[in-house]
């Protein structure tokens, strides 16, 4: 593999002849691939514990809010330290981290095998989050380093490996829970996941100086020339609002993540045979399979999208959708058929918050410390997490879901006009003010395999 120097950026200034630093394995587009599989082995520690509530109920008796504790202390976990992690990463690399991070994956569910009371599962999750969470921040940050052109495709694409990683095993996992136990499910796919992660860690870099492409010329991208440090980053007040729209989005698909299974259930349609082009499935696992694929799809899409026509405006069109997905879903979810459809629209039209914010976040405030910045704007899904259980404690005082539906369609509304009414503008003066900025820029170049 030898290295040679790219073409043109359209719109930038040419790279010099001289560039010769040695190309990553695989080239960035290898980078990108080898960090989206790291995705889609640890997207079953989310989008799959659904599936383990109702069994993991049935046999200990335990209440299901203090279940989905479990849940909510996994997201906490893997969000929280993601900025910790992520320091880890500018300073030494994603390859420990993310090696490190598989290791714990892989032990987190050994735990939940053998987990016969609440806090063994919660001592579980809370490992499974810590691994999750350094793939999950390591390798979103070296897709927003290597992409600086194509920042919300390349993040989006990675994302998609969680959210649409799981698709592939709904059936598997509900077989295996159903033939030989959820322990025997927690085990193995904890075991098998684990290993890939760690193998693939082996092959992880981070970009050099010279092997950067130039940021995008796209006048509806406003990109800083500006590195903002970490505790620059926390002590800007636009940061606190991505924070807040984070969570008000995010928890509505957290909660619905957490608890679709459930949801079905106590609406009576998950176990209603539903047809759709042919194919026949009863609904939660038909819902489930259409979800996921749908939350992945939606990640690449959105950050192409917003690549295109700004980050702002994309998220005043998502955000819309999904209040407007929920809301229909509290109206027309009884049915089983508009249970599936509605639920596919919503997690399609939620899924993007994972690469929208992530790209807007080092849009705003530099690559340098990508991964750490990106981390920090992350922790709000931790946040978000926490009303999970208010979500199921809610159900359980009225009894229905209804004013929990309610809620979140609100949220995201609020969430959709904050986007285009504030956000746009006050980035657009930030970043502008940030051009001005005594720092020295200088144009990058780089080198493909």
């Amino acid at each position: 593999m030898t290295a040679r120097t790219a073409a043109p950026v359209p719109g930038g200034t040419p790279y010099p002849a001289s560039a010769t630093v040695a190309a990553p394995p695989f080239g960035r587009w290898g980078q990108l691939v080898i960090g989206v599989i790291c995705m889609v082995m640890i997207a079953n520690l989310q989008y799959g514990w659904t599936f383990f509530v109702p069994d993991i109920q049935k046999k200990f008796g335990f209440d299901r809010a203090a279940i989905q504790w479990a849940f909510t202390l996994f997201v906490l976990f893997e969000t929280w330290l993601v900025p910790v992690e992520g320091w880890f990463v500018d300073k030494y690399g994603p390859r420990v981290v993310v090696l490190f991070g598989g290791v714990l994956c892989a032990i987190g569910w050994v735990i939940n095998s053998y987990a016969t009371t609440l806090n063994m599962f919660y001592l579980g999750q809370v490992v499974a989050g810590i691994g999750a969470g350094a793939v999950y921040g390591t390798c979103v940050g070296s897709a927003l380093k290597w992409f600086p052109d194509k920042r919300g495709l390349a993040a989006g694409i990675t994302a998609a490996g969680f959210g649409a990683g799981s698709a592939l095993t709904v059936a598997p996992i509900q077989w295996m829970i159903a033939d030989h136990g959820f322990q025997a499910a927690f085990f193995n796919f904890g075991i098998g996941q684990g290993v890939i992660v760690v193998v693939l860690s082996l092959f992880l870099v981070s970009p050099k100086k010279d092997q950067l492409v130039q940021a995008t010329s796209n006048a509806s991208v406003a990109q800083t020339r500006r590195n903002y440090t970490p505790g620059e980053v926390a002590r800007q007040p636009i940061f606190w609002l991505m924070y807040f729209m984070f969570v008000i989005v995010g928890a509505g698909g957290l909660m619905i993540t957490a608890n679709l299974k459930p949801i079905a259930a106590d609406i009576g349609v998950d176990k209603v045979p539903v047809t759709i082009m042919g194919l026949t499935m009863v609904a939660i696992t038909f819902a489930a399979t259409i979800d996921r694929v749908l939350n992945g799809l939606t990640r690449p899409f959105f950050g192409w999208v917003s690549d295109k026509i700004g980050r702002e405006n994309t998220m005043f069109i998502a955000f819309a959708m999904e209040g407007f997905g929920i809301y229909m879903l509290y109206l027309w979810g009884h049915d089983p058929l508009w249970f599936v459809l509605l639920s596919g629209f919503v997690f399609f039209a939620w899924g993007e918050i994972y690469s929208l914010f992530p790209s807007t976040c080092t849009d705003t405030f530099g690559t340098k410390f990508a991964a750490t910045n990106a981390g920090l704007l992350y922790t709000a899904k931790g946040t978000a997490a926490l009303l999970v259980p208010v979500a199921n404690y809610l159900q359980q005082a009225t009894g229905s879901w209804d004013g929990v539906f309610l809620v979140a369609a609100g949220a995201n509304c609020l969430a959709s006009i904050l986007a285009i009414a504030v956000l746009k503008p006050w980035r657009k003066r930030v970043v502008a003010e940030a051009q001005i900025a005594p720092e020295t820029v200088q144009a990058p170049r780089i080198v493909t395999a």
